[in-house]
């Protein structure tokens, strides 16, 4: 399958061509573990869950590694607010987040290496920039000489003197030059600190991602992702100080993910406007909030309301009823043959569409499309005096396939879980009808209700669904 990826390096379109055939090297930056992840976080967290399942899909092994920032500024200071110390407030948020994650039906990654757990890389790496002049020693600090390396700017496309002051460190007087960044920032009273060669401290920001994703994946990944607002300064930073360490280039393909707005106003603490995870799953359901991440293409702004997850919630209620259309169709008997050509065509025709869109940049909006025109064949396949067992296992296996890679449906372990119980009260109120109980029924009648589960007559019998 062809595969062409937007390279923010480049800024251009460009095929894919990993540098061992059949397996991928992606790092995507992970969260910053001092609080609950917001629904900003969780854009890159599911298109990034989508790419790799693309790219498995298309034939790929992937090796996927996304880090934690077990250790920064933010940690600090939320450890001093729970009155508790740095490993304990990273542990929470860790623990949290694979919870948030798998409520949405992401995988996790292949790993994800933890900055606490790669201090003496993070030192070897650090002393290697000095001993090449890259990096100066400063107070008990260690700064990266932006200037000494010539294509600083590069991914953000900006000039060093336009830069300089975007830096997210502090500027003063212990740097030879305003644009110089913190690799290892000495310890303050009171501070979460290691020995090191410049003595007791810890890393800065940017120096990490460099670090573990040299490890794991070796000079040079294929694929470094993150959403928009880390390509100035992070990757600009990681990418200076990998490739002057190194001599390679850190990344081939660069991918930024856009920002996401709520009722239009920028997401901020300032604003008050901010959602998390562990809150919206609570009102919608986690296939609707993966429908709306990928409704709208990844590298486009993304803006978040109740008018936009309702049509999320619609879109995918339609994919669920097909899909359980089609099982129920399934169970009837009598319905013997081959996929007759036409239906094997349109399914051919379907797949080409999918892989099309989604070897097109991860063009996930068009990719939902086809998702549609498989709904539609399967809503009139169902009715057809035609339809046989052959058919309707087509039409159900192409549905799956889609949705390995987009996580549309209901995930199978919940779905068998609760068909279970709803089998179970329908048999009881059709027994309880039989017997003319009627309040028995109606209990019942409200109890499915309750749990917004429709039930409908069909010629095969009773079938039921999810509001």
């Amino acid at each position: 399958m062809t595969i062409s990826i937007y390279n923010s390096l480049k800024q251009a379109k460009e095929p894919f061509a990993p540098q061992e055939a059949g397996k991928v090297k992606m790092y995507v930056c992970g969260p910053t573990v001092y609080d609950y992840i917001h629904i900003g976080n969780a854009r890159p967290v599911i298109f990034f869950d989508v790419v790799r399942r693309y790219l498995e899909y298309a034939g790929y092994e992937v090796n996927y590694v996304s880090n934690f920032t077990d250790v920064d500024d933010k940690l600090i200071r939320k450890a001093e607010q729970l009155g508790t110390d740095v490993p304990h407030v990273a542990e929470k948020f860790i623990e949290a987040f694979y919870e948030d994650i798998e409520s949405l039906g992401v995988r996790k990654a292949t790993l994800n290496p933890r900055v606490m757990d790669h201090i003496p890389e993070i030192i070897d790496f650090i002393a290697g920039l000095v001993d090449k002049g890259y990096a100066y020693p400063s107070e008990g600090d260690v700064y990266f000489r932006t200037a000494k390396f010539e294509e600083y700017g590069k991914l953000s496309h900006q000039k060093i003197d336009e830069l300089q002051f975007g830096i997210r460190i502090e500027i003063g007087e212990r740097k030879e030059h305003q644009g110089d960044f913190v690799l290892w920032k000495g310890a303050k009273p009171g501070e979460i600190k290691w020995d090191s060669p410049w003595g007791p401290g810890r890393p800065g920001w940017h120096i990490e991602c460099s670090a573990m994703a040299r490890k794991y994946l070796g000079d040079t990944l294929d694929i470094h992702g993150g959403g928009h607002d880390l390509q100035f300064p992070h990757h600009e930073c990681e990418v200076a100080q990998s490739e002057s360490l190194t001599g390679k280039p850190l990344s081939n393909y660069w991918m930024h993910n856009g920002y996401i707005h709520i009722n239009n106003e920028k997401m901020s603490k300032s604003l008050g406007n901010g959602i998390t995870v562990q809150e919206i799953v609570k009102r919608v359901k986690p296939e609707a909030i993966r429908y709306f991440m990928l409704s709208t293409h990844y590298r486009s702004p993304l803006n978040f309301s109740d008018e936009s997850i309702a049509q999320a919630t619609n879109s995918v209620e339609r994919i669920a009823i097909c899909y359980a259309n089609l099982q129920h169709r399934l169970a009837a008997e009598g319905m013997a043959g081959p996929v007759d050509d036409a239906l094997a065509g349109k399914l051919a025709q379907l797949a080409d569409q999918f892989a099309a869109k989604m070897g097109d940049d991860f063009n996930t909006p068009d990719a939902i499309t086809a998702v549609f025109e498989l709904v539609s064949e399967a809503n009139l396949y169902i009715n057809r005096p035609e339809a046989n067992v052959a058919g309707l296992k087509a039409l159900i296996a192409l549905m799956e396939r889609f949705d390995s890679v987009l996580g549309l449906l209901q995930r199978q372990e919940d779905a068998d879980s609760l068909a279970e119980e709803v089998e179970a009260l329908i048999l009881e109120r059709t027994e309880a009808r039989k017997s003319k109980n009627w309040t028995r029924a109606d209990e019942i009648r409200d109890r499915l209700n309750e749990m917004n589960i429709v039930l409908e007559d069909t010629p095969q019998g009773i079938r039921w669904r999810r509001k």
